[in-house]
């Protein structure tokens, strides 16, 4: 079939090449010219995609990336993976409904369009296909299929077609076609009744996780000032078998799904009910918070040892959000370093998966983690235990570690 992926980012590359290499035609869209022309040239921005694949489906003429609305036309399925941020605590969805109209402009009798943008139930029957059939003058469900399917990206031990994924359509027949085209794309496909059933699916996964590492964030933070380890205690609870999923503690949450998928769901209730969803309100606001009791812990730490936060030279290991991530969307370490910046320390940062230049959003000096700059830093703060850091060395060579992420061990070494 020929395939639209409008969106060529961390959701939507990996699946266009996935499509090329199960047998369809893929036109992998994107407004981002400078995005377009990397993977034109073959050259992978997406940990999930390394530019080996990428050359071979462009290779193979199965897939082709452009910012040309015009090569759209004549798709026999579109499936939207554009990003959907948070503005002041409202959903922005004006990458959908740009998205929608650009396609309604080439939605043809018998085509079928899903959206794969996290979103809030309802989305798609009342936002997205309305604009299709303004766009293109066809009735959904009559002339064209529609559906929603949420995505499911970033987990290292279930690989991208082994993830189960959830399918749904805006009737009998969409459901059909979407579950078609997904079963020769992932082992396992969960149809579920209604698109607006799969939209709150998505935000319950993400919630759950949100709400819970909320509650082992505010757990360390108490069991510091209670002198418990929590990891220990963590460590102890994990050994039953039933009834306890394994959480940790970190600096923060970040990410395009964790700090903004739960809030998705909290603006829709406050906005339909009338009524607050306080375990996310409360969890997000410890989430927020984390980079702060981070700071506040490493100033008590050089205050110990005589030394004023003004001045001390602070190496922070690793920048990005999550365990070997490329993404430095919302991630913590951001908010860490303005708060060290604003209190007069010398901030320096080590982040081995993201080249320099492309971390435009941390104002912080770029070095590499080598025993002359974790030695001469004041204070080393392990934000994230990237495999590339060497962690016998930075025990060694550190005056002190605040280790955020319990991977180190000895007398310069307190964990969160």
């Amino acid at each position: 079939m020929q395939i639209v992926v409008a969106g060529q980012g961390y959701v939507g590359l990996p699946l266009a090449i996935r499509a090329a290499e199960v047998g369809h035609r893929v036109v992998g869209y994107d407004v981002d010219t400078r995005r377009v022309h990397q993977l034109a040239a073959g050259q992978s921005y997406v940990r999930d995609v390394d530019s080996s694949r990428l050359r071979a489906a462009l290779d193979s003429g199965a897939y082709s990336a452009t910012a040309d609305a015009a090569a759209l036309a004549g798709f026999d399925i579109a499936v939207i993976t554009v990003p959907t941020p948070l503005r002041d605590g409202v959903p922005d969805l004006t990458y959908i409904e740009s998205c929608a109209r650009t396609l309604g402009e080439h939605l043809c009798p018998g085509a079928t369009v899903v959206l794969e943008s996290t979103t809030y139930p309802g989305t798609t029957e009342e936002l997205l296909l309305p604009i299709l059939e303004e766009v293109s003058g066809l009735k959904g469900g009559v002339d064209f299929l529609a559906g929603f399917s949420p995505e499911r990206i970033g987990n290292k031990r279930w690989s991208f077609d082994g993830t189960p994924k959830v399918v749904s359509g805006i009737d009998a027949k969409s459901l059909d076609v979407i579950k078609g085209f997904y079963d020769g794309i992932f082992q396992t496909t969960v149809p579920v009744s209604g698109t607006k059933v799969a939209e709150l699916a998505k935000l319950l996964e993400n919630t759950f996780r949100f709400v819970n590492i909320s509650m082992v964030n505010e757990m360390a933070m108490l069991a510091a000032s209670l002198g418990v380890n929590i990891w220990e205690a963590i460590d102890a609870a994990a050994t039953k078998p039933f009834g306890f999923t394994r959480f940790t503690p970190g600096p923060g949450v970040g990410g395009h799904c964790l700090p903004v998928d739960p809030l998705f769901l909290s603006w829709k209730v406050q906005q339909d009910l009338g009524v607050p969803f306080r375990f996310v309100e409360l969890a997000a606001d410890v989430n927020r918070h984390m980079p702060d009791y981070v700071v506040r812990r490493l100033v008590e730490a050089l205050g110990k040892r005589g030394m004023p936060v003004r001045g001390s030279r602070i190496l922070l290991l690793g920048l990005t959000y999550k365990y070997n991530a490329t993404d430095l969307r919302n991630s913590p370490s951001a908010r860490v370093a303005e708060l060290l910046i604003d209190l007069g320390a010398e901030v320096r940062g080590a982040e081995p998966n993201i080249p320099d230049g492309d971390d435009t959003k941390l104002n912080v000096l770029r070095v590499d983690a080598s025993p002359d700059q974790v030695g001469a830093a004041d204070a080393v703060v392990l934000l994230m235990d990237h495999p590339r850091f060497d962690l016998p060395m930075i025990e060694k060579c550190a005056t002190y570690v605040l280790d955020c992420r319990n991977r180190l061990s000895g007398v310069n070494v307190e964990t969160l």
